[in-house]
């Protein structure tokens, strides 16, 4: 049939041109597409698959720091990451990251695909991401090689890298890895650091409460930690117990109990483990097996500290400068200002700007007397403020903390503890410390209200820290012998030369001063080196270093002489300046002993001391050297700190009695001796004092000393007993005065006694003191004198008797109004009736050749009066 004229011939639709033109187009871009796909999957596939997968496990492991008890407190961490095993992992802590992480963990392989059309579409609604499509196996292949780039093809390959790790690795051992590795926030990495992290125990250890806080805080780590907002945080928490209960793991009474409990975490400064010792010990690991393996291997580095001592000497350095303070006369920066200042300019992003700490500072350290082991050690009150070490590094003046150096040097010379030396005022032109004029300063004995006491027994000025009898015996011992014994004794610091050094003038640093501190307790000797190390291993007990250290012990004085010091610095802390130790601070009852020590112009406070087993020096003071206040005595400012430490070490580490030495040859013995003479006592030796309502006894002037046989003395006391026997203290046998006349006594002429003529400060005939000024002669009156010796001031001048010629003057006579002032005065007999008591006078220049300076008697301060006389 054919169309009728004019008909047009209408193909079908689907061979229309506006039909299959699209649909080829289309075909086309799907062929396109398909190709492109496939090219880019099989692409992916190759890239997947060159992974090494054994990656999943080399994870940048923290090293763990353990105290000698095998107690961890700090790390040494890029990433603050502490790898467990799977059984080590609480099964609340992967349920809770089950249900917020991804719910259908045990049944997807790898990607979820229900998750990311359900993730697209609640993120389209919202109009912004608001869930991840993310598996827990994906986000282990991001993290695991750095897959952070936000593309669809970075999503794509870690689909299919999630994939190989299912087909490699099982769901455990996938749940393992991942919690081993993701960031939990504060810079913490691993379920197990952020554990001992904000709560302080093993991860095995966590709550239902804890998990779950663990869990919640995975989306957001820095915004959700607990540090940073403890309100947002608990809501996180409590998401994630919801949703455990509404996948089933735990009840609704679970839920609610775990939902009632409140947040509780621990510092963060003690979770990141920045403290002065750790910093010191992750110097001596790196020095030890170098940067990378210290950062990264995850090693176990046992160490020496006690971490319970080291606790309670923090606290106990902090709350008392705190306390200080709070005093009126304080009048510098507190710690409080500066906190409140240093939080404020971190809040503000201005570090930069942030001066260093101006506060009150203090260090202490603690070794084992027979190791050197450094059982504490705090370098300052606030590491994040400052990182300078004051224990190990700061060089500050030990003040009178040095004196026991001087007394062992002494009575390694000879001396001994009931030797006498003068307490009396010292020209400070032979020390000068704090002036080149005028008297050395007395702020030893740390009293506002101290005396000068005259002679003493080296015992006594030792334990009440008297500044000029320790000057004297310095330079009796020699300067060299001091420095020498210091040195001997691990105080490597240079020392100046001079006598100020005597009273801690010149500066070593805190870990010196208790090194040679052990000596006293241990006999004589020291450890060679004080030490914090001790191994470092791998995880399974595989050694990698070891101290290797051999027992050296470095020789410093005779036991003798160490026991001799240790008594007097045990009669310090008894009665001397470390008694408020037991009066006021509580010090258990325990064979102690110490030494304050302040620095001149009150600028440093320390104390050193210890018992048989530890020795614990403490300081404090300004970074900026200047004064804290006057009166800053280090029993005030150091002693209540070595007392909490002491006590808490006895406890941990029971003390002994220092023993005596003994030696064949009879080492130390015990001797009566007079404190007056600094001989042996005999049955004369009391004083006559005055009771409080004015009757006169008699005192025993004795006491028990110890010493060896070459240092005791061998003569009894020359101060009691018979007059003859004085005379023998202060003339040698060949100065003894004689029967025998020095000069033609018909020659002599006579000097009339117009006033009192002054008496030298030893008298060894005895002479009674006048009362009553005499009377001018009437005429001048011959006398016969006998030429004598003088005291032993005038002896030791090197002044002679000089012989009085007449003929000299160019008369016969003198009268007394011509003849210059005579200030030494000879035995005359009068002419008159009345005779003129006469008193001893040292040889003097005439006053008109003498300054005016001269005139003042510097001889020493006599000892009391005689019972007898």
């Amino acid at each position: 049939m054919r169309p009728a004229p004019g008909y047009r011939f209408r193909p079908p639709w689907y061979l229309r041109p506006w039909f299959y033109v699209p649909i080829a187009c289309v075909a086309v871009l799907v062929v396109v597409l398909a190709v492109y796909v496939s090219s880019l999957v099989a692409d992916l596939k190759a890239q997947a698959r060159a992974f090494d997968l054994t990656k999943l496990e080399q994870m940048e492991s923290a090293s763990v720091i353990l105290d000698r008890n095998g107690k961890i407190f700090g790390q040494i961490y890029v990433e603050n990451r502490e790898t467990v095993p799977y059984d080590q992992l609480p099964p609340d802590l992967i349920n809770a990251v089950v249900a917020v992480e991804d719910a259908k963990f045990y049944q997807h392989h790898g990607y979820d695909s229900f998750g990311i059309i359900r993730a697209a579409l609640k993120n389209l609604t919202a109009g912004h991401v608001r869930q991840g499509a993310s598996t827990i196996t994906q986000q282990l292949a991001r993290n695991s090689f750095s897959l952070k780039q936000k593309t669809f093809r970075r999503k794509l390959l870690e689909i299919f890298l999630a994939q190989r790790i299912e087909d490699n690795f099982s769901k455990q051992k996938i749940m393992e890895l991942y919690l081993n590795r993701i960031y939990f926030g504060a810079g913490l990495y691993g379920a197990e650091a952020a554990s001992r992290g904000y709560f302080g125990k093993p991860a095995r250890e966590m709550s239902l409460s804890e998990c779950a806080t663990l869990a919640g805080l995975i989306k957001s780590p820095n915004r959700l930690s607990p540090w940073t907002d403890r309100a947002t945080s608990r809501e996180a928490r409590d998401y994630a117990l919801d949703r455990m209960r509404e996948i089933g793991f735990i009840s609704r009474e679970q839920c609610t109990n775990a939902r009632g409990q409140e947040i509780v975490v621990g510092s963060r400064q003690n979770a990141q483990g920045q403290t002065y010792a750790v910093d010191y010990i992750r110097q001596q690991v790196i020095a030890a097996v170098g940067w990378d393996r210290a950062i990264n291997e995850g090693y176990r580095i046992q160490t020496t500290i006690d971490v319970d001592l080291q606790k309670i000497a923090e606290d106990s350095l902090r709350a008392n400068l705190e306390q200080i303070e709070q005093r009126p006369d304080y009048n510098h920066q507190t710690y409080a200002q500066y906190a409140a200042s240093f939080r404020k300019a971190k809040a503000n992003g201005t570090m930069s700007n942030q001066p260093a700490p101006e506060y009150l500072q203090g260090a202490i350290i603690g070794l084992d007397n027979a190791t050197g082991d450094i059982l504490v050690l705090v370098g300052g009150r606030d590491f994040e403020h400052n990182q300078y070490n004051r224990a190990l590094q700061a060089r500050r003046p030990a003040g009178t903390a040095m004196l026991p150096f001087v007394y062992a040097a002494a009575f390694e010379k000879g001396m001994y503890p009931g030797s006498l030396v003068e307490d009396s005022p010292l020209d400070n032109r032979a020390v000068m410390i704090g002036g080149t004029t005028g008297i050395l300063g007395e702020w030893g004995p740390e009293s506002a209200e101290n005396r000068y006491e005259g002679t003493m027994t080296a015992r006594q000025a030792l334990a009440k820290s008297k500044n000029g009898a320790t000057v004297r015996i310095g330079m009796d011992a020699g300067v060299d012998a001091v420095l020498q014994l210091c040195a001997a004794a691990g105080i490597h610091s240079p020392l100046r030369p001079y006598p100020a050094t005597f009273l801690g003038s010149s500066e070593v640093t805190l870990a010196e001063l208790a090194l040679a501190y052990t000596v006293f307790p241990n006999g004589g000797w020291r450890p060679n080196v004080s030490h914090i190390l001790e191994r470092i291993e791998e995880k399974d007990g595989t050694l990698v270093w070891d101290a290797k250290r051999e027992s050296i012990r470095k020789l410093v004085t005779k036991p003798e002489t160490a026991y001799e010091v240790h008594s007097c610095l045990a009669d310090a802390l008894e009665s001397g300046t470390g008694k408020a130790a037991f009066t006021e601070f509580g010090l258990k009852k325990i064979p102690a002993a110490g030494k304050t020590g302040t620095a001149y112009d009150f600028t440093d406070a320390l104390f050193a001391g210890y018992d048989s087993n530890f020795t614990c020096a403490v300081w404090a003071g300004f970074d900026k050297p200047q004064k804290i206040y006057r009166g800053a005595f280090g029993r005030e400012l150091a002693l209540p700190v070595w007392v909490g430490v002491m006590n808490a070490a006895a406890d941990h580490y029971p003390p002994r009695e220092v023993k005596q030495p003994t030696s064949a040859s009879g080492g130390l013995k015990q001797v009566e001796i007079c404190s007056r003479s600094g001989l042996l006592a005999t049955d004369k030796c009391y004083d006559a004092v005055k009771t409080a309502n004015g009757e006169t006894i008699q005192r025993r002037t004795t006491y028990m000393e110890i010493g060896t046989q070459s240092q005791v003395p061998t003569e009894p006391c020359n101060v009691h007993g018979e007059p003859r026997a004085r005379l023998a203290r202060f003339f040698s046998s060949s100065d003894l005065p004689r029967a025998a006349l020095a000069v033609d006594l018909s020659e002599v002429t006579p000097i009339a006694v117009k006033s009192p003529t002054l008496l030298a400060d030893t008298d060894p005939y005895n002479s009674l003191k006048p009362t009553l000024k005499p009377e001018p002669a009437a005429q001048p009156a011959v006398q016969t004198a006998a030429n004598q010796k003088t005291d032993s001031v005038a002896g030791e001048s090197g002044l002679k008797p000089a012989n009085i010629d007449a003929s000299a003057n160019g008369s016969g006579t003198q009268t007394a109004e011509s003849a210059p002032e005579i200030r030494k005065a000879i035995p005359v007999q009068p002419q008159d009736k009345k005779p003129v008591e006469i008193r001893r006078a040292i040889p003097v220049k005439p006053l008109d050749q003498e300054g005016e300076d001269e005139t003042l008697l510097k001889s020493a301060t006599p000892p009391p009066g005689d019972a007898d006389e």
